[in-house]
């Protein structure tokens, strides 16, 4: 039997081992069935089987699948469909795969094996510093093959998308976090305010009603002896003139009719020549 940290036990009976396994708290896992003696360990069977994961997922993560990408042209591609091309052509280098690159001809086109041949040489100086040609250009029927290999090995191009997408990644969190620490730090030296306790409200004193003021009798002036100017007693005993009466507004009459024309007289009939007498 073998110890918790390796330590070699000896042979022991099984009850034993099942009792020393019951009082460290942990599992008596046999690792070798087929030894003579039998070899059994003590350990913590669920930590075993969660590191063994652990490590097996590491292995996936690190696994490299080389994958051989196709690209397809014709020998009169348009400019715009060349560039087109050429970027699908280096992202799968930056990736770390390989690309294979099929020119196809059609028809006349197969006497000019030529111009795919000079295309395939644009294309590999193009995308020199990504990859290198690791199989040069071959006739294959109606079409012509090159394949291009990556510079960088399928490893070196995922830990390096790794990278990048972690860093993407942190510092999309880095604002966020330097937010809540300023909001923290300022929570943190503003002081509570201090409680105002509210003023006892007063009650509003009775209203006083003011006595009345008694007013003082005026003593009357005697009269004097002497009468008023006639003008003035004319004055006090004539009675204010009625305001003369505004007349009526007139109502405008109406205009007469114009009469009818008198008749013109008749002409006085013409009185007749009386005949002369015959001689």
């Amino acid at each position: 039997m073998v110890g918790p940290n390796g330590e070699q036990v000896g042979i022991v009976r099984v009850e034993d081992a099942l009792r020393l396994a019951a009082e460290a708290d942990l599992d008596l896992v046999e690792v070798a069935p087929m030894a003579k003696p039998p070899v059994a360990k003590l350990m913590d069977f669920g930590k075993f089987k969660y590191e063994a994961a652990m490590k097996a997922r590491e292995a996936r993560k690190n696994q490299v699948n080389t994958v051989i990408k196709e690209i397809k042209l014709r020998p009169k591609i348009d400019p715009h469909d060349y560039g087109t091309k050429k970027g699908h052509v280096e992202r799968f280098l930056k990736g770390g795969d390989k690309v294979k690159v099929t020119i196809m001809f059609r028809g006349r086109e197969q006497s000019r094996p030529e111009l795919g041949y000079r295309l395939l040489q644009r294309l590999a100086q193009d995308i020199a510093e990504l990859g290198i040609v690791e199989s040069s250009p071959k006739q294959d029927g109606r079409n012509m093959v090159m394949v291009i290999a990556p510079t960088k090995k399928k490893a070196q191009a995922m830990a390096e998308q790794r990278r990048r997408r972690d860093e993407g990644s942190a510092a999309a969190s880095a604002p966020e976090q330097s937010i809540e620490a300023e909001v923290r730090e300022a929570e943190a030296f503003v002081a509570p305010a201090p409680v105002v306790e509210a003023a006892p409200v007063v009650e509003a004193a009775p209203v006083v009603e003011a006595a009345p003021v008694a007013e003082a009798p005026v003593a009357e002036a005697p009269a004097a002896e002497d009468a008023p100017a006639p003008a003035l007693a004319a004055e006090v005993e004539a009675p204010a003139a009625a305001p003369a009466p505004t007349p009526a507004a007139a109502k405008p009459t109406a205009a007469p009719k114009p009469q009818a024309a008198a008749p013109k007289p008749k002409a006085a009939p013409k009185p007749r020549a009386t005949p002369k007498p015959k001689a």
